[in-house]
């Protein structure tokens, strides 16, 4: 899934959409998409001046939009027709690695459980092959 078509599955724009690309999606079960870090990412300017490390709060983010691709996909909605799944929650976030410019984030994203508009999901974000975040995202469809 190219950008254009990660647009169409997504309310984000610039600055604020952390999804690049889509390398592989099964509907209802996991999605695995790229986040590209660049320098030229505003975040940068402040976090930190003389050694720039991505936000974890955006590395949870970048997940959770990758889980919004997948739900929206699943369910056969888009932010076109007013659906919109919120980020509900998140449990058990850990840290390993440091993101910096010029690296490429990969997200793998699985469902644990969906129950109606409740989504229940693991998350892991890598640079190469080490992690550098995991969490249990909650997600719930919104108006």
């Amino acid at each position: 899934m190219d950008i254009n078509e990660i647009l169409k599955n997504l309310p984000h724009r610039y600055p604020f959409l952390l999804v690049d690309r889509v390398l592989e999606i099964k509907e209802g079960e996991s999605i695995t998409a790229i986040k590209n870090v660049t320098m030229n990412e505003a975040y940068f300017v402040g976090h930190f001046p003389n050694r720039p490390v991505m936000p974890g709060v955006l590395i949870l983010e970048s997940m959770a939009q990758a889980a919004g691709v997948l739900a929206y996909k699943t369910t056969k909605t888009s932010p076109a027709d007013g659906t919109l799944f919120l980020f509900a929650g998140i449990d058990n976030a850990r840290f390993r690695r440091v993101v910096e410019p010029g690296d490429q984030l990969r997200l793998e994203i699985k469902v644990i459980r969906a129950k109606r508009d409740i989504w229940k999901l693991a998350g892991s974000a890598y640079v190469g092959d080490e992690l550098a975040c995991s969490a249990e995202l909650l997600s719930a469809r919104g108006e």
